[in-house]
């Protein structure tokens, strides 16, 4: 039994596509309302082999298992961002390229203000090519992918216009894209690169920038707070929604926001209070600190109250 494979519930009316095979014949199985329930082996049975064996090879057609679809229909665009499993843990990526057109791609990973280069390179015509690896397990932490796709022109021709995309997995809907993918010739999980960007009109463009009018007043910057908690019960109402990359972006934007505008109103300092934890946020609280210049300098501070669980931050 295979990542993919349409089954049924020995002991109920589901059926499913079979998204996760784990040791010990777990499996992990999205009915049709797109729920994942678990199931061992022995308590589902494959569609087609089943109505096979009962009603006999010449008992008319079968249903085709469903594919589900990409996330949009292949257009005459042709670029896609394809997940193939290579196990029951792994997915594979690649970007495939089912076009005429060569393209100059950036592909990267975007943690809030940051983000992490995993390709850089030419992608030419009818070429797909891996670019990393990810835990399938793991899949609500992942970042958000940032692709950018520049036309390769050669010779004098109509401008191809530039373009990015990004995309943030959920399970809930990952698993619904399982297609064959161009090129590869591969199931995979497959999303296809629509280009969205327009060409701007000028005479629009133009008739809107004549109805705005400066505001003469300038912009009033509130001192924040001497000491900021950045726990995220704090600044979520919600925070058990959250996965752990969505807390890290909100407490962060919390930091730049009111140390920008401790900076902006003239503070001496200011004290972040982030907690010890895995200490994950008080190394990115420090590495952002470090570049930047208004800072005199900072340091872990009040021990008593928070054990080094927070962050002084002396303003130049």
């Amino acid at each position: 039994m295979n990542i993919g494979d349409r089954v049924r519930l020995l002991h109920g009316r589901e059926e499913g596509i079979v998204r996760k095979v784990s040791s010990g014949g777990r499996l992990s199985v999205e009915i049709e309302d797109g729920f994942i329930i678990p199931a061992m082996k022995s308590e589902v049975v494959l569609i087609a082999e089943a109505e096979k064996s009962y009603f006999g090879e010449n008992a008319g057609e079968t249903k085709e298992p469903e594919t589900a679809k990409p996330i949009s229909a292949p257009k005459d665009q042709g670029l896609y961002l394809a997940f193939l499993p290579i196990n029951d843990q792994s997915l594979s990526l690649y970007l495939i390229n089912d076009t005429h057109q060569a393209y100059l791609v950036h592909a990267s990973e975007v943690h809030g203000g940051n983000q992490r280069t995993l390709f850089a390179g030419t992608l030419s015509s009818g070429e797909s090519k891996k670019f990393d690896d990810r835990l399938m397990k793991e899949m609500d932490e992942w970042p958000a992918f940032l692709l950018r796709f520049i036309p390769i022109q050669i010779k004098l021709e109509k401008a191809i216009l530039p373009f990015e995309r990004q995309l943030k997995m959920k399970a809930t809907q990952f698993f619904k894209h399982l297609s064959k993918a161009p090129r590869l010739g591969k199931d995979v999980y497959l999303f296809a690169m629509e280009q969205t960007t327009k060409e701007l009109d000028i005479r629009s463009l133009n008739a809107e920038l004549t109805k705005i009018t400066p505001k003469p007043e300038s912009i009033k910057v509130t001192k924040p707070p001497h000491s900021i908690d950045l726990h995220i019960e704090q600044l979520h109402p919600n925070p058990q929604s959250l996965s752990n990359s969505e807390k890290m972006r909100i407490q962060l934007e919390s930091f730049e926001s009111n140390l920008n505008q401790a900076i902006a109103s003239g503070m001496d300092e200011i004290t972040f209070i982030h907690g010890m934890g895995n200490g994950v946020l008080r190394k990115e609280i420090h590495k952002r600190l470090s570049q930047i210049q208004n800072i005199k300098y900072f340091q872990d501070t009040q021990k008593d109250q928070w054990g080094y669980g927070a962050t002084l931050v002396r303003i130049s």
